[in-house]
Parts: structure tokens; sequence; C-alpha cells
């Protein structure tokens, strides 16, 4: 794959900078770049800019409303987006459940579903991990059973991120306990605001509230909201989790953490020298950035794979593997660079300072938190012990 870009994919990045300058708002910027909670209507905004550009859905057939860009385009994209601290978009209904309905999804459901996500009409969730079902997910036990042209669905799903928010979940159930645990799976879309939904709050270790519990009670959902065949929602489960992993990696937003950390090495000083001098710390940035430019040519070839149709299992492993241990060392290092303002303060306590004086300088006020929250990247979307699994079993054909 040749790594340099064409003059017309220059004049690209040119054409998506000077949108972001001149659409991208300031305080959105600002709020990313400094760390600061993006609330529900930050998010939604940036959403409705996007698709008011056509910009919104980059890996969508044009047909049902994607841009028709090509892999690099849309890697441009996603990397100029980042380092220009614009928020990242919500996944669950773009990047993972639009995917799945394109490739399993009646005409009917594409063409109800699709244009509300575009348009911010659902909010979705993801009903994947139970308590006793999350890097082993096809233990789950959560159960759906048809009740003439209704399911019935009864079970529990944890660490749902940003349920609070949605009115919609994309869930994983069991409809038969026959076969390997693999089989008797099924995909379907619950309204969450249906009767027998209760949404409970998880708090994290940095304090904040983005993951859930979702209780599901003798809820009802219509046999037409079955994405796939009955039985056969695992093969959808795992076509979504190879774009879950990729997303994960977050190749575009690790390469802005990574340049807010050489800034901030140039600017903070140990024993009277900047930090980036220190022989140490110099090492592990030089290290980080190899392992950065790596994952970035190994985004590109997961990228052209899935423009070919292919689904990237392994790739998609390498990558959830490398980028979110790359992210957890960005925050480790940036945690080290604050020293001791990188101690569990409130970072609004920090943002606000003390008697009108600042707390340490900005950049450090989120620091603790983001190191702390970056702990689960190893874990979700599949832990990487078991990403490992599936790269041995692919390479050795097991």
């Amino acid at each position: 794959m040749d790594l340099d870009f064409t003059p017309e994919e220059e004049a690209f990045r040119e054409e998506v900078r000077a949108f972001l300058k001149d659409k991208l708002p300031a305080r959105l910027a600002k709020k990313v770049r400094e760390g600061q909670h993006l609330t529900k209507a930050d998010m939604e905004e940036w959403h409705a800019i996007l698709n008011a550009q056509g910009w919104l859905a980059t890996h969508w057939p044009e047909e049902w409303g994607g841009p028709g860009w090509s892999v690099i385009q849309r890697f441009i994209f996603e990397t100029e987006t980042a380092l220009a601290h614009a928020p990242r978009i919500v996944p669950f209904g773009l990047n993972m459940l639009g995917p799945v309905l394109i490739k399993f999804g009646t005409e009917e459901q594409k063409k109800y579903w699709l244009p509300r996500i575009l348009d911010g009409s659902d909010w979705w969730c993801q009903g994947y991990s139970e308590p006793g079902a999350g890097s082993d997910l096809a233990s789950l036990k959560t159960a759906a059973v048809r009740d003439g042209d209704h399911y019935v669905v009864n079970g529990q799903k944890t660490w749902t991120t940003l349920a609070q928010h949605a009115n919609m979940m994309f869930c994983l159930v069991r409809t038969s306990t026959e076969g390997k645990k693999q089989e008797g799976i099924s995909f379907l879309l619950v309204d969450m605001n249906s009767t027998g939904v209760e949404v409970r709050p998880i708090r994290l270790i940095d304090g904040g509230h983005e993951v859930n519990e979702v209780f599901l009670t003798d809820v009802k959902v219509p046999v037409e909201n079955l994405v796939g065949e009955e039985n056969k929602g695992w093969t959808c489960a795992k076509y979504l989790l190879s774009y879950e992993r990729a997303n994960i990696a977050g190749v575009g937003a690790s390469m802005a953490a990574f340049e807010r950390l050489k800034e901030v090495a140039r600017t903070s000083r140990r024993n009277g020298r900047p930090l980036a001098e220190d022989p140490l710390f110099a090492a592990r940035m030089a290290r980080l950035e190899i392992d950065l430019e790596n994952m970035r040519t190994t985004n590109l070839r997961v990228l052209e794979a899935a423009g070919r149709g292919a689904t990237p299992m392994a790739e998609s492993s390498m990558l959830k593997i490398r980028g979110t241990e790359i992210r957890q060392e960005i925050t480790s290092l940036m945690r080290r660079a604050a020293g001791r303002y990188a101690q569990p303060f409130i970072a609004e306590a920090m943002e606000e300072g003390f008697n009108g004086e600042p707390v340490g300088p900005a950049w450090a006020a989120p620091v603790s938190a983001q190191y702390f929250n970056n702990r689960k990247l190893s874990i979700f979307g599949g832990s990487n012990e078991v990403q490992r699994e599936i790269i041995s079993k692919s390479i050795l054909e097991l």
C-alpha cells in the first residue's frame, strides 16, 4: 500500500481543514482539547453539523447516505477531525448498528432505521455484556421467547455506555438453548421506553456516570425488530464487533493526544529542564511514536479490507490491542507529566481554582480521571486476552 497521499487526497485534506475551521464550534473544540465533559447536547450538535454537510456516515454506501469516500479519504477525515479536537461521534448507531443493518437488515429496516440514525431521531446503546457474560459473550442468558407477533425479553445487561441518553438498544438475546452456546442467539432492536426496561447508573472510579445496568422484565419487542435470522445473531454480533474494535483503536484520537503530550513535554519542566529532555520520559515517548505509526499503517490496511467488503477479524483484533495499549500509555505519560497535580482531585475543582487562583496547569485537571477511565479500554469490546486468542486461531487456522 502506498502511504503517500496523492495531490487529489491532499486537496481533500485541505477541504476538510477548511470545513473544520468554518463549522467546528470553538467552544466544543476547547472542551475536547481540555478534556472537559461533553453533554448530550454537545454531541448532538456536532452530529447535526456533520449530517448537514453529508459527512456523517463516512463508511456507509452512498445509497444510504454515505459521502462515497475512498478508504484514504475516510482516514484523512478521521485524522483531521481528531487533530482539530472535534468531538468523537457516538459510535453505537452510526458505526456499529448501521453496518449491521446495511448487511443483514431487510429493506424495510434499512429504510426506517438508517435515516433516523443520520438525523439523530434515535440515540442507540449496545446491549451485549451481562454480569456473567463479558469477555465470554456467547454465555449470555438474557432470554427472548416468541409470543405471537412479539418477543418477550427477560434479563440484564451491564456496562451499557450512555444508556441514560438512549431511546433504543440493539441487543443480543438467547432464543434457543440447543446446540453450542454461540447458536441460539438473536439480534433484536429494543425500544428503551418499553414497559419493563429499567436503567440504573454505575459510578466509575473517576467519579463519572458513563455506563449503566439495564434490566429487562417482560419487555415486548415486535418480531419485525429482529435483524437477520432467529438464532443466527452471533453472525451479526461478530460483524459488529469487527467495526467496534477498529473504532476502539481510535487512531486519529491517539495521534491528537500524542501531539498534546509532546506539547506538554516541551513546556513542563523537571529539575530545571523540559520534561522532553528527561532520558526515560523521552525514551517512552519515542517508543510510543513508533507504535503509533505502526498502528496507523495497520489501520489503513483494515480500512482497505473493509472497503473491499471483507470482514477483518484478526486485523481488527490487532488494532484493538495496540490501540488501547497506546491510549493507556499516553494517559500514563500525561499523568507522569502532571506530577503532583495528577492526584485524583475533582477536575471541576482544579478548573475553578482556589480563591480565584488556578490549581496547577489547566491541562492537568482531567488527567487523573482520563487515566483511570482508560483502564477499561483493554477490557471492553472483547478483552485484549481474547483478541490474542482470535489472532492465534486466525494465523494457525484452528
